[in-house]
């Protein structure tokens, strides 16, 4: 992923994963993110400038599973899962990303679709599950400006 960091302060977030090995190939290979330090049990990830750290919680036996998402709330005719976090990328960097996810076999939450058409705060988005069953969201729109139009 090229995109550039923020000029804000860079957040640091940690998620559970219950197979640090599916969490390198997921957040690594798939999402396309560099690895930063590590250990047995933890990766921090350059999430476009940002730090997301996966954290080993588990034993890697369970996989991904639906139920570990703790809520959904209706938004735009689907159910959103309650947590959730990702990018906001550029259109055709959000392409390449669903295109990559598409090949690797990902099951999507909501496949990729454009909201709010022809509206202020027109979007593509997407939600997936990573390995462990974080839910993340990925969006892109083409005009940036619009991020928190109403």
């Amino acid at each position: 992923m090229t995109v550039q960091p923020t000029a804000l302060p860079p957040f640091h977030l940690a998620v559970p994963v219950d197979d640090i090995e599916a969490a390198r190939v997921f957040y690594g290979t798939v999402l396309g993110f560099s690895e930063g330090r590590s250990d047995t049990k933890w990766i921090d990830w350059n999430f476009a400038g940002h730090q997301v750290v996966t954290h080993q919680v588990g034993d890697g036996s369970s996989g991904t599973d639906r139920d570990a998402i703790a809520g959904t709330n209706p938004v735009d005719g689907h159910q959103v899962p309650v947590p959730h976090f990702g990018l906001v990328l550029p259109v055709a960097e959000f392409k390449e990303l669903a295109d990559r996810l598409t090949a690797a076999g990902t099951d999507f939450v909501i496949e990729p679709y454009i909201r709010f058409q022809g509206e202020p705060g027109e979007q593509w988005t997407m939600f997936f599950l990573d390995p462990a069953g974080n839910a993340m969201e990925f969006k892109a729109f083409a005009d940036i400006n619009q991020l928190f139009a109403v």
